[in-house]
């Protein structure tokens, strides 16, 4: 009897599709048409978007295919059509998630870790005009007609974003000029 194409489909590749676990799994209900966050990307509030797609991909177990931890196999391997399905539904996912003009312009991306890193290039710019404007809303902002708990969650919303954006709180080296005592403190002033 003649082999069937069935006979012929590599054996790890059921185990790697039925595995929930596996970082190549999809489950039957996703959809490339669907979108894993409800906020459009338009061009402004980067930082936030970029946050809540972090989230939804590491919930889908999907993270490694914007940071390279999971790449892409040889196209001999048995794995290669899997990865090439999951790599498509995170690019298409991303994709839905940004504006039509946005969106238009990444179409011929090749993968979701090139896109992702477009991404962070042209809108992930922590820059000295960005900070100021934040740091010039905390201090103009005042209670006006919002009550305590809107207040405070809108001077936290500013602060944590401009706590994102500053790069020198990112800091772990050791100091020993006193340099990042100083930083430090101008900081919290």
């Amino acid at each position: 009897m003649a082999p069937t194409e069935e006979d012929q489909l590599p054996a790890q590749l059921p185990a790697v599709a039925q595995d929930s676990s596996n970082a190549m799994y999809m489950h039957p209900s996703k959809s490339a048409g669907s979108s894993i966050t409800p906020v459009v990307f338009d061009g402004t509030g980067y930082r936030s978007w970029r946050r809540g797609i972090l989230r939804a991909l590491s919930v889908k177990n999907k993270m490694g295919f914007i940071n390279g931890k999971i790449p892409k196999p040889d196209v001999t391997s048995p794995t290669f059509a899997q990865w090439e399905r999951c790599d498509d539904m995170v690019t298409s996912w991303l994709l839905n998630s940004l504006s039509k003009d946005i969106a238009d312009s990444l179409q011929y991306v090749n993968n979701a870790k090139e896109l992702w890193d477009e991404l962070e290039d042209r809108y992930d710019q922590a820059n000295g005009a960005k900070l100021d404007q934040i740091q010039q809303e905390i201090n103009n902002l005042t209670q006006g007609n919002l009550e305590v708990t809107g207040y405070y969650t809108h001077i936290k919303r500013l602060w944590e974003e401009l706590n994102t954006l500053d790069a020198t709180t990112q800091c772990t080296c050791l100091c020993t000029c006193g340099e990042k005592t100083k930083l430090h403190k101008a900081e919290q002033d």
